[in-house]
């Protein structure tokens, strides 16, 4: 038994890892260290591009269900996640570097994964493949692909900008996580002033942007919307999403902030949490500077927006995701139509999981909307075909339960936990 798997990222290495756990061999390709897309700088496998932060990890919120099913199921990169995180707070950051790293090593000392970098501009369609090529697959591959589905769809994507640590205005911010959470500390806090702010949210709104090419079209996703978009849909629009004061002790004075998280475990690299931007590095330089703690900082990177290409999942792929025209091909990953770090992660541990049962001339696993794999699953399944966008895990996905709402979501993540180990008990009967 041998499945192709093209592209190392999340959702591919994880895919890979698993059908390895199932005796399956596999060529996992990866065009790297020989191309790069335009928003990839690592040689690793697993880059995290955007931010260094796999989100909450708590069981309050949706994403941290989804990764504590992942962690039952024994996931590669939540294991590898969980060795590299920085602190312990309630959000599950890594550092990038020793996170890819760990992650490459993994992959590579398995026996069962041969690695072959080479870009992958078409395959044979008739045989096992998984395709998790990502949000910046490469075009000739991508035409391959809508030869297949017969239609291609994108978005623009934005990654925010690092500051260096020790050239913050500390006298302007103070460490603190909203609503007291424990790791108090792991945010730094850069307030403004009402007068501050819609100076701020001004210049914002007027920022030259970087041209896009004559071919494109933008189309924004409305979970990872570039903060110069938000900023020209109203003068508070920032102040209620990324600049929000909600959950944090703030002086009567301030009327917005900016929060500012560690990138690696040093603390010497400062991420602006939500300000994903495709403004030019000149009025990022001029614009963000007006935050009065970022007065004088040092930019260690600025942002950059970038394509990202997924298909029209509701159309053309199945609940187990694969393609309904050729089910021995599946798509992994964003390019799946999933969004967010740890859905490519479920949806790459999904294709590896089922693809060895397929190979295996065993059922399918339904991991069912009662669980947030299921639920992730499901949406790709019974979305809108006219109107599809990716989605991240969200407790709206899931089924319905009728309890009390202020413990409902403890009921459905603990109604998840026991589907996971009806699931893992299912599967070990087999054995």
């Amino acid at each position: 038994m041998r499945v192709t798997v093209i592209g190392a990222g999340l959702a591919g290495c994880e895919c890979a890892w698993q059908l390895a756990k199932e005796g399956v061999q596999v060529d996992l390709y990866e065009m790297k260290p020989f191309q790069f897309s335009p928003a990839h700088k690592n040689s690793d496998f697993a880059e995290l591009v955007c931010s260094n932060s796999f989100k909450n990890d708590t069981l309050e919120f949706a994403s941290g269900v989804l990764k504590n099913e992942l962690r039952m199921l024994d996931s590669l990169i939540l294991s590898c996640a969980d060795a590299t995180k920085l602190a312990d707070a309630s959000s599950l950051t890594v550092d990038r570097q020793k996170f890819a790293r760990l992650v490459t090593e993994k992959i590579k000392s398995n026996p069962k994964i041969k690695i072959i970098n080479k870009e992958v501009t078409d395959f044979d369609v008739t045989q096992p493949t998984v395709i998790c090529s990502g949000p910046l697959c490469s075009d000739e591959l991508a035409n391959f692909i809508q030869n297949l589905t017969g239609e291609r769809l994108y978005f623009y994507d934005a990654i925010a900008p690092i500051v260096g640590a020790d050239s913050i205005d500390y006298t302007c911010a103070f460490w603190q996580e909203r609503f007291g959470k424990k790791g108090e500390g792991e945010y730094l806090n850069c307030p403004l002033n009402k007068q501050e702010y819609f100076e701020f949210v001004k210049a914002l709104a007027n920022a030259e942007r970087v041209k896009l090419h004559d071919f494109e079209t933008e189309v924004n996703f409305e979970g990872c919307l570039p903060v110069e978009v938000m900023a020209k849909r109203g003068g508070e629009v920032l102040r209620c999403g990324p600049m929000k004061t909600t959950g944090l002790e703030v002086s009567p004075e301030t009327y917005a902030v900016v929060q500012l998280r560690k990138e690696n475990k040093e603390g010497t690299m400062l991420n602006m949490v939500g300000f994903q931007t495709n403004l030019t590095y000149t009025e990022q330089r001029r614009v963000f500077s007006l935050i009065p703690a970022l007065k004088q900082a040092e930019w260690l990177r600025f942002g950059v927006m970038h394509r990202n290409t997924y298909i029209n999942a509701p159309k053309y792929l199945n609940r187990y995701f694969q393609l309904k025209t050729q089910p021995n091909i599946m798509f992994g990953g964003q390019i799946s139509g999933v969004e967010g770090y740890i859905e490519s992660v479920a949806s790459g541990y999904m294709c590896g999981v089922n693809m060895a049962r397929l190979l295996k001339n065993k059922p399918m696993i339904d991991f069912g909307t009662e669980t947030c794999l299921g639920a992730l699953a499901n949406y790709l399944e019974a979305g809108s075909e006219s109107n599809f966008q990716p989605m991240h895990i969200n407790w709206g996905l899931l089924k319905p339960l009728d309890a009390p709402k202020n413990i409902k979501k403890a009921r459905i993540a603990q109604r998840s936990m026991e589907r996971i180990r009806e699931i893992k008990e299912e599967l070990s009967n087999e054995n």
